[in-house]
């Protein structure tokens, strides 16, 4: 048996779900994917996975060889980069996620690009408005945003991801405009069902953080529904520049309290291991770093 291989097999199935994603990865059958794995534990002396009709899972000495097996593969794949074997070319498939909004927005035309500088990669694309587990979920890449991470990520700064205040003429024209932080308790606020539904935080230059209560009678957990409604005039809202910019540099939403910044979040390319990245994942975090930048197009 060459144990190497069985490791790799051992962990595809893991990071997949199942042994015919990870022996369609490996170019292989399935039949040998599971000798692979069975050979691996027979060798062991112990069961590594529990299977089903729909998904297998590990058990607990399967968890702890899983970490045995990603170590040795890392140390295979150090040895080939140090004498120069290692193909560096990018290419297999890349699943990523991330939030519908940015996903439809930016993320989606960027992975066209990158695709037509590295046609020997694919990618499959999950929009979700969920936080997913990556070896469950079988996840590559999963874009997040986010102020700071559990520590227990492994993730990559794509870019920042700063918000706006804003409303539409309509609205305004309607209610007034707000020209504190405090008097927005006198309006309809748009907010998160998952996030800041109840305060919203500032930074001014010349005093500390505050934090202002908002209500409002709608509140939704996908920003891409409060923009719609913001832009029919059904109240204020805090929106991401990514989203809301485009709208206001066209006049259809006007920012509000400029002088007060929401506190900036970050935008992660979140991943497995940190020691054991493919060429593609490699390559895609570089494109995305270099695409988005510290100053994203969009807030240009």
């Amino acid at each position: 048996m060459d144990r190497l291989q069985a490791m790799q097999v051992f962990t595809e199935v893991v990071k997949r779900g199942s042994f015919t994603a990870a022996a369609d990865h490996l170019d292989m059958s399935r039949v040998k994917a599971t000798r692979f794995v069975s050979e691996l534990e027979k060798w062991l002396g112990t069961r590594l996975l529990q299977r089903s009709t729909r998904r297998v899972s590990l058990t607990e000495a399967g968890q702890a060889c899983l970490v045995q097996c990603q170590q040795m593969l890392e140390l295979e794949n150090g040895l080939q980069a140090t004498i120069g074997q290692r193909d560096s070319s990018p290419k297999g498939q890349l699943r990523i996620t991330s939030s519908s909004s940015f996903g439809q927005l930016h993320l989606a035309t960027a992975v066209t690009d990158y695709l037509q500088r590295y046609p020997d990669v694919s990618v499959d694309m999950m929009m979700l408005d969920r936080t997913v587990n990556l070896i469950e979920e079988r996840i590559d890449l999963a874009i997040r945003i986010s102020g700071e991470l559990d520590p227990g990520l492994v993730a990559r700064r794509l870019a920042p991801c700063r918000s706006v205040i804003c409303a539409s003429p309509a609205y305004l024209a309607a209610h007034g405009t707000p020209t504190t932080p405090e008097q927005l308790a006198e309006h309809n606020c748009l907010t998160y069902s998952n996030f800041g539904k109840g305060e919203w935080r500032f930074q001014h230059p010349q005093t500390d953080e505050i934090g202002v209560p908002v209500s409002g009678n709608l509140s939704a957990n996908e920003v891409g529904a409060l923009t719609a409604a913001t832009l029919a005039g059904a109240g204020i809202a805090l929106q991401p520049t990514y989203l809301a910019g485009p709208y206001i540099r066209s006049g259809e939403l006007t920012p509000l309290l400029e002088a007060w910044h929401p506190p900036e979040l970050v935008i992660w390319g979140v991943y497995l291991s940190r020691q054991h990245v493919p060429a593609a994942l490699r390559s895609m975090l570089d494109f995305l770093v270099e695409r988005f930048s510290e100053t994203p197009y969009w807030d240009r």
